[in-house]
């Protein structure tokens, strides 16, 4: 039953939220938010598990797709968004769908996260395949649409991972790897964008950058395949050139611009000593590492 939920419960140390100074509020709500990497903490063997299903996916010409609902699905398509610019990805590597479209990214859209019929839809809109990895999201484990994509994913080959915040989730029986966090009951009872919605981003950030690391999208630390479309990211192009290979700026842009704009070409331009023609060959060597290619 909903009600046995972790994420449904209320909360002993919050019983008198309404009554509490706005100081003292935003210390029990922080004390609240404490909780939830540690909870993420004890999931990070089956999140590992994950990662590398991701980047095995991504390394095939696969795709690492989230489906969810409300708070779940929006988290999703926020961190497919911004995969984009970080790791110079086209918007078709990393996939978002949720329960309403596009409309209930903005405002909800009553009823639709309870039809299987709409998770399945949306899986055969995207075209799913063997290649791919689908990564459920849902706080309760039990969303119906979700769980729909989730077996449809099975049923074609493709990957299932369950993201959900609670334990022995409905959720779990449909997916190859189960990533269950219980950062207990909400500060404020069943409002699952709270902690659960916390849990949810940690572990998507974990997802996609650790995949992104695994397929050689990363050198260091460094964002070395930023895509530069605007003069922000442009200047921080300029600036991972710098600190990775020890450049002052403006001989850092001579080499973005003989790279063709290119942070990870220019770095091995650099620290090799080569032309961009021989960096990206290297590169090409290495499958795309930088480390292997210099």
């Amino acid at each position: 039953m909903l009600g046995n939920l972790s994420t449904e419960r209320r909360n002993p140390l919050t019983e008198e939220l309404d009554s509490l100074q706005t100081e003292e509020f935003c210390r029990v709500m922080n004390d609240e938010d404490h909780k939830v990497a540690e909870a993420v903490r004890q999931a990070l063997p089956e999140i590992a598990k994950a990662i590398d299903a991701a980047a095995a996916a991504l390394k095939i010409g696969g795709r690492l797709i989230y489906a969810g609902a409300g708070t779940s699905g929006r988290l999703g398509f926020i961190d497919a968004a911004e995969c984009v610019p970080t790791f110079g990805v086209t918007p078709d590597v990393v996939v978002a769908v949720m329960a309403g479209g596009g409309n209930a990214f903005r405002s909800a859209v009553e009823g639709v996260e309870d039809s299987r019929e709409l998770g399945v839809e949306d899986m055969k809109a995207v075209n799913l395949s063997n290649r791919d990895v689908v990564v459920g999201i849902a706080a309760s484990g039990r969303t119906p649409y979700v769980i729909a994509a989730l077996e449809y994913a099975a049923e074609v080959g493709a990957f299932p991972v369950a993201i959900s915040c609670n334990k022995n989730s409905e959720m779990a029986k449909y997916a190859k790897v189960a990533i269950e966090v219980d950062a207990g009951p909400e500060v404020l009872s069943g409002s699952t964008r709270l902690k659960a919605g916390t849990a949810q981003k940690l572990i998507l950030n974990m997802i996609s950058t650790g995949a992104m690391v695994r397929i050689g999208k990363v050198y260091k630390n460094l964002m070395v395949e930023v895509a530069m479309t605007n003069e922000k990211l442009k200047d921080r192009g300029c600036r991972i050139v710098m600190v990775a290979t020890g450049v002052e700026y403006e001989e850092a842009r001579k080499y973005l611009d003989e790279s063709g704009g290119s942070v990870k070409t220019a770095v091995v331009m650099i620290l090799a000593g080569c032309s961009a023609a021989e960096a990206l060959e290297r590169l090409k060597n290495a499958d795309g590492f930088v480390r292997n290619a210099i």
